[in-house]
């Protein structure tokens, strides 16, 4: 049996990582500039923990926090957002999708100590975060020759679990955290969402890793002539528009506003030019389909999905997401993040088509480990915060 070769690099990296595991991490605010130079080199962080997202959300005031070591060094950074409990001077904290943490770390005390008394210190009564290891992956193929009556994603043996995420599970129950939402979905933040690996991969293997259909749909919106263009904040009501027929037609309701989409795409790309992005799909001078996309660091999500009723032969929605991959391996993606789907696997039920459209681009379906809450401390605001979810189940 061969021996494992360590070289002596290796050797003093992992020992550093060891010491420095050893420190102690403490807490403190960060500035704009401070925050998005620790995002730009770590290149993971979701877009819902960039200083844009903030502005996005207008009943929520924020700050950004950093981990760091004694001599300095930022080891993790978040995006906080507050809400105020009305009639009090507390907050409920919310982290989306973050923080951008070492999650693997087994001394998560290290963590969710230090945050915990910063956030008691500015007057939260809870807090929910996201961390972002995934906890379970299932492939295209395994997910289909699972599908029946009455079925769910849990119900099918997964293609792999992740052991950073299954470990931190375990980890955040033991401390008495709880997951958001129901046994198999979500509750601000889809559970499962559909990815497609980009990291690796050729435009000619992303098009292999189609299924027949969606293959011969893209032939379809190209032999129709449709056109895909990327639309400016001036086609964002056409957007909306479309939106209301999708949501018409397909049995679901978003709850936002146009005003809520100008508000997103104009200080997210104020951020960053073509953070967000808006591409239609024109089919003899009129747009049948309109999808939002964002970029940020080395990762690419499709948003939201609008298209009309009409024309439907001619397939825009196809052509406007195979145009989309396209660009999000242009731009060096690691993947290309479809966001949430349905946990049903029963072709009877209405939402599993939208499971079954992603699945013909090849990925996988991912179980995050979804979004975890706990009071800050004491008995008064586990009441609290008992009553502040209750506020939120009447709004």
């Amino acid at each position: 049996m061969c021996a494992l070769l360590v070289t002596p690099a290796r050797q003093h990296q992992e020992k550093d990582q060891d010491q420095r595991r050893n420190q102690e991490l403490r807490v403190r605010p960060l500035t704009v500039p401070e925050y998005q130079a620790f995002l730009s080199r770590h290149g993971r962080a979701s877009f819902l923990q960039y200083p844009s997202w903030a502005e996005v959300k207008d009943l929520w005031r924020s700050e950004r926090v950093a981990w760091h070591y004694p001599d300095g060094e930022i080891a993790g950074a978040g995006l906080v957002l507050y809400r105020q409990f009305p009639g009090t001077r507390k907050y409920f904290a919310y982290l989306p999708e973050g923080p951008v943490a070492d999650w693997s770390d087994p001394r998560i005390d290290r963590w969710l100590d230090p945050l915990m008394r910063h956030l008691r210190a500015a007057g939260a009564f809870a807090v929910r975060i996201g961390p972002a290891p995934a906890y379970r992956r299932w492939d295209a193929a395994t997910v289909k020759a699972g599908t029946g009556p009455g079925r769910r994603v849990s119900d099918v043996l997964a293609t792999e679990v992740d052991p950073v995420g299954a470990a931190l599970a375990d980890r955040l129950r033991s401390r008495g955290w709880k997951r958001c939402g129901g046994e198999d979905d979500g509750d601000a933040q889809p559970r499962h969402v559909f990815r497609v690996q980009i990291a690796g991969r050729s435009v000619e293997d992303l098009w292999s890793g189609l299924n027949q259909e969606w293959r011969r749909n893209v032939r379809k919106a190209e032999k129709a002539g449709v056109q895909t263009v990327i639309g400016t904040a001036a086609d964002l009501p056409e957007f909306y528009r479309l939106l209301r027929i999708t949501e018409e037609r397909d049995g679901f309701r978003l709850g936002r506003s146009l005003a809520y989409y100008q508000q997103q795409y104009e200080v997210l790309n104020a951020e960053a030019l073509g953070r967000m992005r808006l591409y239609l799909g024109v089919h003899q001078g009129e747009i049948l389909a309109a999808h939002t996309m964002i970029v940020a660091g080395r990762r690419v999500w499709y948003q939201t999905g609008a298209s009309a009723d009409h024309r439907r032969e001619v397939r825009p929605s196809n052509a406007l997401q195979w145009r989309m991959m396209r660009d999000a391996h242009a731009l060096g993606a690691d993947e290309y993040d479809m966001r949430g789907v349905p946990s049903t696997l029963d072709p009877d039920e209405r939402s599993f088509g939208l499971l079954r459209w992603k699945l013909g681009t090849g990925g996988q379906v991912v179980e995050t480990l979804g979004e975890w809450e706990t009071p800050v401390d004491g008995y008064a605001n586990t009441a609290l915060y008992r009553a502040f979810q209750a506020y939120l189940a009447r709004r």
